[in-house]
Formats: C-alpha cells, structure tokens, sequence
C-alpha cells in the first residue's frame, strides 16, 4: 500500500498513481487539466466549519486531527475512505492539497489512516 501527499500545484509525477483531491475547494489558479486529478471525492474533506475553525487559529492541529477523525466516521465520509483504501490496496495514491504545508493538514491525518 503506497499512499503519498503532495501539493497539488506542483507537476504530476509516474510514481503518483491515483491523484486524488482531498480538498473541498477547487485549488486556485489550477485548470483541471494542468491538476491531473482521477478523484475528487468532497465528502471526504473536512467541513467547512472545521476548516474555518483551524485556519483561523483556534486549535492545535492535534486538536483539529482529532475533530476531522470524528467527522471521516460518518457513513458517507467511512465509504470514501474505504474507497481510497481500496484504491491503495491495489497501487499508489497520492492525497493531493493546496495546503502549503501537506504535513500538518487533513492530508496527513487522512494519509495515517489509509496506512
């Protein structure tokens, strides 16, 4: 099982298998077919209110990791993440973000489930 993240602005690679955006906004200033994105499975990202809350500095990423954990256990949220789990069950994935930092976003915390 090969699961990777990568900003989305940067250049696909052989290596990235399925590109997956886990984003809930389309990244700006990207058309869709500089991104080369397979996946875009929105109800896997974390909500809006989660989102505004940690970008606006309220929490510790801790904190924001284990809010998103609990909302991926809805029943829409564990269906695309066994989607994606399955994708890497049978070769590479990579978690695409606009993020500019990938290691302390929803990303990661995704990234670290599906492994």
């Amino acid at each position: 099982m090969s699961v990777r993240i990568r900003r989305v602005y940067e250049a696909p690679e052989p290596e990235d298998g399925v590109r997956v955006l886990v984003d809930r906004l389309w990244p700006r200033g990207l058309s869709k077919d500089a991104a080369h994105v397979d996946e875009w499975p929105k109800g896997l990202t974390p909500s809006t209110e989660l989102r505004r809350w940690y970008h606006a500095g309220e929490g510790s990423y801790e904190e924001f990791a284990g809010r998103y954990e609990a909302e991926l256990d809805t029943p829409e949220a564990a269906e695309l993440l066994d989607h994606v789990r399955e994708l890497a069950g049978t070769g590479a994935v990579t978690l695409l973000t606009a993020s500019k930092s990938p290691e302390r976003s929803h990303a990661a915390v995704l990234a670290r489930l599906l492994a």
